[in-house]
């Protein structure tokens, strides 16, 4: 499968439907996989690049907001629009709220289905757009010394670097040794940037608390 084309998976217990949606998805140059139940669709593999998924609300002994549900906890979460011909207000804002991109009705207008999908599939690229950006931040966060990491820590919370040097016991010329190496690591162009970056990988608040009290004296 090519991953860099997107994959629209396709769950509905009508063979019929699933063939025309099919046809229709491949009409513009995205890859199809249609699967006849929720436990079927489980089973998939799902590629790394931009996916979603067309669920119908009605399946044999099954019901998609129930699969819904379970895609949550998943690992990747697959953006998804409903088509169902039993759709209700109540029903379409319980999907709505818990993430669905869109909700439509059967029988659906062909060029709001394609519509619909383009959209999901944009979701899904800003998605792993985002934990590709995350990842990269987690690993040059690795990459700091325990002491750049403490450094870092303080820096994010708005500290000169005379407090900073403080807070650790040393001195203010080794803090601005340390703060050049953890913005070159972070890939930092301001501490604005690394406050964000701080905050994505969790570095900050947990130890500048502990050393509140000692900068907060001075």
């Amino acid at each position: 499968m090519d991953e860099t084309t997107p994959t629209v998976f396709v769950v509905d217990d009508d063979a019929s439907v699933r063939c025309a949606l099919a046809r229709l998805i491949r009409s513009i140059g995205m890859q199809v996989e249609t699967f006849a139940s929720g436990r079927e669709f489980l089973g998939c593999q799902v590629p790394d690049g931009p996916a979603c998924l067309v669920l119908d609300l009605r399946l044999s002994g099954e019901n998609g907001l129930v699969l819904q549900d379970a895609l949550r906890t998943s690992e990747r979460r697959l953006p998804i629009v409903f088509l169902t011909g039993h759709g209700t207000v109540p029903i379409c804002v319980q999907a709505l709220k818990a993430g669905a991109v869109d909700f439509l009705l059967k029988p659906v207008d062909e060029q709001d289905l394609l519509e619909a999908i383009s959209r999901a599939i944009a979701v899904d690229r800003c998605t792993q757009d985002n934990r590709r950006k995350r990842a990269a931040l987690a690993w040059r966060a690795k990459m700091l010394t325990p002491r750049e990491r403490e450094v870092m820590a303080l820096v994010v919370t708005g500290l000169l670097n005379k407090q900073i040097a403080d807070a650790l016991g040393t001195c203010e010329k080794t803090i601005k040794v340390h703060r050049a190496h953890v913005m070159q690591k972070m890939q930092a162009m301001s501490v604005a940037e690394l406050v964000r970056m701080a905050d994505a990988v969790g570095i900050g608040d947990a130890y500048a608390s502990q050393l509140q009290p000692l900068y907060a004296a001075g």
